[in-house]
Order: C-alpha cells, then structure tokens, then sequence
C-alpha cells in the first residue's frame, strides 16, 4: 500500500482497538501492511504523527458533514436530525467507539490536549447555535447542547462496555426527542 490517505482510516481503527498506548509499531504494521521503514517514510513523526493525522481526518469528517450544517443551515431542525444521524452512521450504530474520546482518556491526552478539546467544543458550539436558530434561548442551548454531546458519548461508552448496540440506537431515539421538543 502506498497511499498515504488510505493508511489513515486502519491507522485509526489500530487506535481504536488498542488506544494510543498500546498501538504498537508492530500492530500498526500488521493492519497497513507497512514495516517499521515504510511507516516512517509515511510518518516521520512516528505514533504521534500518525494518531495527530487520524485525529485530523476524523475533524474533517465531523466539520464538514456535522459541525458545519449545525451552524450554518436555514433549518436547523433538519441540521440536528441530520447530526443524530450522521452521527449513528459514522459510530456504525454504537459498534464502533469514538477514537477522539479513547485519546481524551488515554495517557495521551495531554499530548492531543488542544485537537480534543477543540472537536469537542466546536461540536457544543455548532450545536448550540442550531439550537438557538430554532427559538431555544442561549443558556437553554448551551445545556441542551452538552447533554447531547455526553449523551453520545456516554452511550457510545455503554453500548461498548455492555455489548449491546442497541444502548445507542436508544440514546439516540431519545436524544431526537429531547433536541427536537
């Protein structure tokens, strides 16, 4: 393999699985295909650079199909139902966990402190501002707005921890209700 965009995607699912910590190089070669040359080659940086550029295109994904509709739709009902369910898509129904979420609690969280801490208040934010387009006051949607992000996550985390992907599809469900009432 030696396209770099697509060594990103099992880059990301090696964090997934084993956290930044126990990504090793040789579990990283295994799922590229790579040795520990070829990988250096790709990312001279090493680890850091790899999960930084994970990390990187995970923000893209969220800024373009979730952030960025939040704040700038003419419906902003439609923006958060579109959220919810780009949302369930990308986490695959809850079988798949939030790779910003394992870093944030990993050893490595001070390392990625300032890209974690900006996905996730750049989502608050986006989601708040739709909630506010759609009549709910500031201070109202700014709670709601962290409900729903700890909602995803807390569920993502259940879902993960019970084996039972439907804790999510429920969270969600109700998280629609709650966000839309």
């Amino acid at each position: 393999m030696t396209d770099r965009a697509a060594l990103l995607p099992l880059l990301g699912e090696v964090f997934r699985a084993h956290g930044y910590e126990g990504a090793s190089l040789a579990l990283i070669s295994q799922a590229t295909g790579l040795g520990k040359g070829s990988l250096y080659h790709f990312f001279p940086g090493g680890k850091t650079q790899m999960a930084g550029e994970v990390l990187a295109e995970i923000d893209g994904w969220f800024e373009t199909r979730i952030f960025a509709p939040l704040r700038s739709s003419d419906d902003p009902r439609a923006a958060i139902v579109a959220m919810l369910a780009g949302v369930d898509d990308y986490f695959r129904s809850g079988h798949r966990v939030c790779l910003v979420g394992v870093i944030a609690l990993g050893h490595a969280r001070d390392e990625f402190a300032e890209p974690v801490n900006d996905y996730f208040a750049r989502w608050h934010d986006a989601l708040a501002a739709a909630l506010r387009r759609g009549g709910i006051g500031a201070s109202l949607a700014r709670k709601r707005s962290e409900d729903a992000v700890l909602t995803i996550q807390g569920a993502l985390v259940l879902a993960r921890a019970r084996d039972d992907a439907k804790i999510f599809t429920r969270a969600l469900a109700e998280l629609k209700t709650r966000l839309l009432a």
